[in-house]
């Protein structure tokens, strides 16, 4: 879980934590190199997660300080010298989460965290009372479980709390002002991912915060996201091992965070990843967006005036969590990934006609929040086997994120790359070779997480690199996957026809 520093002590080096639902991690990037040459996370189990009732989900915003401080010293028991030598600080965290703070700086509460459902019914009710058109020609997306929505269910349930509160930050906001002994500010990407901010109009939504009652009292200093942002103070300094004074130079939520740590930040470029659950994050280059509401719209991390970047994120929940209970409940005894991987690929493109429509673990966004489940279509019982299913599993989840792709390219949106880390359902190469050949991108696989994107974000912020290009030439390429021509009539029919039935569901 550490890998013990092997460069020479005089190097200089970059912090980058990435403060997860289960974890916070942290490593340390070589500024020279742009290695991450030390990395470590704590707890080594899942953290807690705070459930009172059903769908309610919240953490204590101390633990993820404390996490921190915890995975810093397991680093600092054998890279000490480097941590001294630490230039700047970078933060990437779970995105939505609402952290309230009193006067003294204290939690008021237990943080509500991104997959906390409770709020979907105030965020609805403003999209209803704001108007869909204005809500989403603004880019306040719906529907609501972000940032705003949870605030306003404090504001109902918990009105004397609510009295007390000095400012709202999200998680990565909460982290920076501990590092800094007290300094609370956000970013417009940050408002964004919390449906705050209004980009027609370049400042925090008067519309949301009129229709909620928030005051503009409780909304921090808006600080850029590539900047000195505050600087770490005495105290925290001595506890962590790091210089009195490193500046804390960049902020992130997850996803956007996680498209920088693949230096995804012109307007076409895709960031995909595949877990339990599917994300596909593009960069589009203006303001824009689906009218069916099938996408959120967020700052991405470099946008600023006049430039616009703003990062469309697709969810996918039935991907990877498909392929696991195939592997439980249909794939052989004892089958690893890779082998159910290989005897997939036994079966011709298409499945010889059988198609799985995988949407089994909850309502899609990409489908308007219907749950419609995970169905299987054109089983013929003298045909198929267990390799037939496995195949059209993984075609179903390349489908999914193709139809997905689809919606931003109406946004307008031109796909041409695709990047993701070589991990999860990336390690397949038939998943990326039918993802390659039918949205005719071409994926690149690169080996980075989050905490080592962070780092370098905050060599960005503290002028250390002079942009993204410079900072992320090193990224380590593993593999690009092309298109395959030969076979693209094939791929397409498959994709034609899953589409076909999916309309019909």
């Amino acid at each position: 879980m550490q890998t013990k520093l092997t460069n020479k002590i005089e190097n200089m080096y970059l912090l980058g934590y990435d403060i997860g639902t289960s974890s916070v991690k942290a490593s340390l990037v070589n500024i020279e190199t742009g290695v991450c040459e030390a990395s470590t996370f704590y707890p080594e189990t899942e953290a807690k997660i705070i459930a009172k009732k059903a769908g309610w989900a919240e953490q204590e915003p101390e633990d993820w300080w404390n996490s921190l401080q915890m995975a810093t010293r397991v680093l600092k028991q054998q890279n000490a010298e480097a941590l001294a030598n630490v230039k700047a600080i970078g933060i990437s965290y779970q995105m939505h989460g609402l952290v309230c703070v009193d006067k003294d700086k204290k939690p008021l509460r237990p943080s509500i965290i991104w997959c906390d459902g409770r709020a979907v019914p105030y965020g609805n009710k403003a999209f209803e009372g704001i108007g869909s058109e204005q809500c989403l020609s603004h880019l306040l997306n719906s529907p609501g479980n972000f940032t705003a929505a949870k605030l306003a269910w404090v504001k109902e349930n918990e009105p004397e709390l609510f009295a007390k509160i000095y400012k709202i930050m999200l998680p990565g906001d909460y982290i920076a002002m501990k590092l800094s002994g007290g300094v609370i500010n956000t970013t417009i990407s940050g408002l964004s991912e919390g449906m705050f901010w209004d980009f027609k109009e370049n400042c925090v939504s008067k519309d949301v915060m009129n229709f909620f009652g928030f005051s503009a009292d409780i909304i921090p200093e808006i600080v850029p996201t590539f900047a000195v942002q505050s600087t770490v103070c005495k105290e925290v300094a001595e506890t962590l091992g790091i210089p009195e004074g490193t500046p804390v130079a960049y902020r992130g939520g997850d996803q956007p965070n996680n498209a920088l740590s693949l230096n995804v930040m012109k307007p076409g470029e895709i960031a995909a990843t595949g877990g339990t659950s599917g994300v596909v994050y593009g960069v589009l280059g203006e303001v824009n967006y689906d009218k069916l509401s099938r996408v959120n719209t967020f700052a991405h991390v470099n946008h600023n005036q006049p430039d616009t970047r703003l990062g469309v994120l697709l969810c996918i929940n039935g991907t990877g969590i498909l392929n696991a209970w195939m592997r439980r409940n249909v794939a052989p005894e004892g089958i690893s990934y890779s082998g159910m991987n290989d005897l997939a690929d036994e079966v011709p493109i298409g499945s010889e006609g059988l198609c799985i429509i995988p949407f089994g673990n909850g309502a899609e966004r990409l489908l308007q929040n219907r749950e419609i489940g995970c169905s299987i279509h054109g089983l013929n019982f003298n045909i198929h086997k267990k390799a037939h299913l496995l195949r059209a599993a993984q075609e179903g989840i390349v489908f999914s994120f193709a139809y997905g792709m689809e919606i931003m390219k109406a946004m307008g949106m031109e796909i041409k790359t695709i990047k993701a880390g070589h991990a999860n359902m990336f390690l397949n190469p038939m998943f990326r070779r039918t993802l390659a050949s039918v949205t005719g991108a071409n994926i690149e696989l690169y080996e980075t997480d989050g905490a080592a994107g962070a780092a370098k974000g905050a060599g960005i912020g503290a002028g250390i690199y002079k942009d993204s290009d410079a900072a992320f030439a090193t990224l380590k390429h593993h593999s690009t996957e092309v298109p395959d021509t030969a076979n693209k009539d094939a791929y397409m029919a498959a994709y034609e026809r899953w589409k076909e039935i999916l309309e019909k569901q």
